[in-house]
């Protein structure tokens, strides 16, 4: 089983692994990261509680922590702290051949990153596919939030723009009260998969109504035949 701890930094310009594999996630040259951008989504992130909330929960938060994985609120009022995300996943996903010996297949492969406020559902499934190694596209991959309620126990899907570090300090650091979960798109979910894989799906049901087409009008020349006899030997003549 793995537990491999992991840093996705917004306040940095690279996201990165620390242990046993790396990645780095830069803002493309010469399209520098926008300012009013990195506002509008700190607001977002914020709009949920105040500073003074956030700082209050914050405190509470680690004095309820019993295995060191605190947050930190900095001084902008962003915090960052650790998430712990359990992978779920039905099939082996497709990696790259220097994926190594990681298997994100692993039933209950448990995997630590420590992340910002500011870091959404979309980018904390990119960062563990990239450890991974990972090639499939991220749309075919969803987070789950698990929750414990009087011996019941939900799932929920979180939607791409939801923050994950939110969501935990809300909940407290208690994984039996709240838990995160990776898990791919339930079937039937066409967005989950790339546009190759789509035009691919027509194909073949072009194929399947083309033989079934066949099949048809087979059949039916075989019953106009049949009928064609019939007639003739009703019209034959004495």
């Amino acid at each position: 089983m793995s537990s491999g701890y992991s840093s996705l930094e917004e306040d940095a310009e690279d996201f990165f692994f620390t242990a046993r594999t790396s990645f780095f996630r830069r803002a493309p040259q010469g399209k520098p990261r926008s300012g009013q951008q990195d506002v509008e989504k700190e607001k977002e992130t914020h709009s949920y509680l105040s500073k003074e909330e956030i700082k209050e929960k914050v405190h509470k938060y680690n004095l309820a922590v019993t295995d060191k994985l605190k947050m930190t609120l900095n001084s902008n009022g962003i915090y960052t702290g650790f998430i712990k995300v359990q992978m779920e996943l039905c099939r082996p996903p497709q990696t790259s051949p220097n994926s190594g010996k990681l298997s994100p297949s692993s039933n209950g492969c448990m995997n630590t990153l420590h992340i910002s406020s500011t870091n959404t559902v979309g980018e904390v499934i990119e960062a563990l596919l990239k450890k991974f190694l990972v090639t499939e596209s991220p749309a075919k991959f969803a987070l789950y939030k698990r929750c414990h309620r009087e011996d019941q126990v939900y799932a929920c899907k979180l939607s791409d723009r939801e923050h994950p570090l939110y969501l935990r300090l809300v909940a407290g650091p208690r994984t039996d009260t709240l838990s995160f979960v990776l898990r791919e798109h339930e079937i039937g979910e066409w967005e989950a998969f790339s546009l190759p894989e789509l035009q691919n799906f027509l194909r073949i049901l072009d194929k399947e109504e083309d033989e079934q087409l066949q099949n048809l009008r087979r059949r039916y020349a075989a019953y106009r035949h049949k009928l064609q006899e019939a007639l003739r030997e009703v019209w034959k003549p004495d």
